[in-house]
């Protein structure tokens, strides 16, 4: 089946340190702020159960989904101090992934090929 959907969509999930979540609630705030001003981004939140918290989010493509981690590189390397990744993973066509592999390689993130599907 040909997919016409280009969106590619990043799901990390953290484990925040003990003591840690405000914290990590605040550079949320500051990550959300940053979001907003992407013109590729379609979605972007964050949610939580407890110490654990998961960004919600999508962009038009591999290209907007790069430039949104070189937009927030610095924020998430603050991030990193205080949370761990639980699992990150990585979906949409595989047009879009392959531009995806190598960069993201050392996040050690798992892909998931878009097969069957539509965007409105």
């Amino acid at each position: 089946m040909t997919i016409q959907d280009t969106c590619c969509t990043i799901a990390p999930y953290f484990k925040i340190k003990e003591g840690q979540l405000e914290a990590f609630k605040s550079l949320c705030e500051k990550f959300v702020e940053k979001t907003n001003e992407e013109s590729k981004c379609l979605y972007y939140g964050f949610s939580f159960d407890g110490e654990q918290a998961h960004c919600r989010e999508g962009y038009e493509d591999a290209e907007g989904l790069l430039a949104h981690l070189d937009n927030v590189s610095e924020l998430l390397e603050e991030s990193l101090k205080i949370a761990n990744f639980l699992r990150l993973e990585i979906h949409g066509p595989e047009e879009e992934l392959e531009k995806l592999r190598e960069p993201l390689a050392e996040l050690k993130p798992q892909f998931f090929v878009l097969e069957y599907g539509f965007r409105r």
